[in-house]
């Protein structure tokens, strides 16, 4: 049994106080309690945790420091614009409202009230709220392998936060794509928003796409690579999971306008000469330099939408489109699965539940009409 005791203060006021040992030093940890019962039910907490090598020496770190601490060891596993998004989420979201809380002291009520200001006052979505319960949870799982605490306060809020309604990943449904592809034809750089919404891959993967990468015969293009920039700077990196390299079929008639887009491409750079930069994209400004996102999505994207009189959506909700275009076709989960690139099929269902949910009451109709006739 560990060594600790109980001292009498005053009439309301009894200390409880724990041996331990720090860097061969003893000391003791003590904490203020109002009766004798309370200070000793703490006192045989602490010695069973202790015992069971669970005890946590009381620290002043605050959420602050963790988070600083925490981001210079995260940096360099983790590719600079990342770590970057890591550090804005915590520091617009979490800082100002936890930042000078002590860790110890951090519950998961402190938590709750953070997401749920995040939404109430701040009128936040889901996505971002899960996003930065995504981040913190990971600095909280780190202060308890550094024994700053003993168990993640945040561990138990997986189930509690808020879902992702469709309303946030709005996505084209058949007649919606058709009349963004008529679109597509008839706007400059149609056909890379076009190429999305067929291959279902996602915009650093095709905006990194080269012409290497393309089989004109089997009508198939591989993922070899991401384009990811930060700070003004681009750069090739592996894709984002091991199942993102992958080989996606796209159709026919698709792969036909991009051997007419390569050849235009070729005119273009013999017309630019010495200007050109040749990094072998599919996809490219008339320089051959890589395309931004933003200047992509404002400059052409957008006024695609217009023109199909469909409503603002994110380059990315077209891979969403690709997804839940196949999955109302009824092709087969793993199939769209492995076009995603998504790391298991589980991802896949719970990310476009809510199609398959339609897909269980179409099913339940087919067999309504199989076994009872209508």
């Amino acid at each position: 049994m560990a060594n600790g005791y109980i001292q009498k203060e005053t009439s309301t006021c009894w200390i409880a106080r724990i041996e331990h040992y720090r860097n061969g030093k003893r000391r003791y940890v003590s904490k203020a309690f109002a009766t004798e019962k309370e200070a000793k039910e703490h006192l045989q907490n602490q010695q069973s945790a202790k015992n069971n090598g669970e005890f946590v020496e009381p620290s002043k770190v605050t959420l602050t420091v963790l988070f600083d601490e925490w981001l210079d060891t995260i940096r360099p596993r983790v590719t600079p614009r990342t770590a970057d998004g890591y550090q804005c989420l915590l520091d617009r979201y979490v800082r100002p409202e936890l930042g000078s809380r002590r860790v110890n002291q951090l519950e998961t009520r402190d938590i709750q009230k953070l997401y749920a200001s995040m939404q109430s006052q701040k009128s936040l979505g889901a996505r971002i709220v899960r996003h930065t319960h995504a981040v913190l949870r990971q600095v909280l799982e780190q202060a308890v392998e550094w024994k700053l605490i003993l168990r993640n306060p945040a561990d138990s809020l997986k189930r509690k936060l808020p879902k992702v309604s469709e309303a946030e990943r709005r996505v084209l449904d058949e007649t919606e794509a058709g009349a963004f592809l008529k679109a597509c034809n008839e706007k400059p750089n149609g056909l890379i928003f076009e190429f999305a919404l067929l291959s279902g891959m996602r915009p650093e993967e095709y905006l990194a796409l080269q012409w290497r990468d393309l089989n004109f015969e089997r009508n198939t293009a591989q993922v070899r690579r991401a384009l990811v920039r930060h700070k003004k700077v681009w750069r090739f990196q592996e894709p984002k999971t091991k199942g993102s390299k992958r080989t996606v079929t796209i159709p026919a008639s698709l792969s036909r306008k991009l051997a007419i887009h390569k050849r235009v491409q070729a005119e273009q750079r013999l017309k630019i000469g010495k200007e050109w930069e040749a990094h072998d994209l599919v996809f490219c400004s008339e320089f051959g330099t890589p395309l931004s996102i933003p200047n992509l999505t404002y400059r052409y994207f957008r006024p695609i939408l217009e023109k199909a009189k469909l409503p603002q959506i994110r380059l990315y909700d077209l891979r969403h489109s690709h997804a839940t275009l196949l999955l109302a076709a009824d092709e087969h989960l793993k199939v769209v699965s492995e076009r995603l690139g998504h790391s298991t099929i589980r991802l896949t269902a719970d990310t476009y539940s809510h199609v398959l949910e339609g897909m269980q009451q179409a099913t339940a109709s087919k067999l309504e009409d199989m076994l009872y006739g209508t």
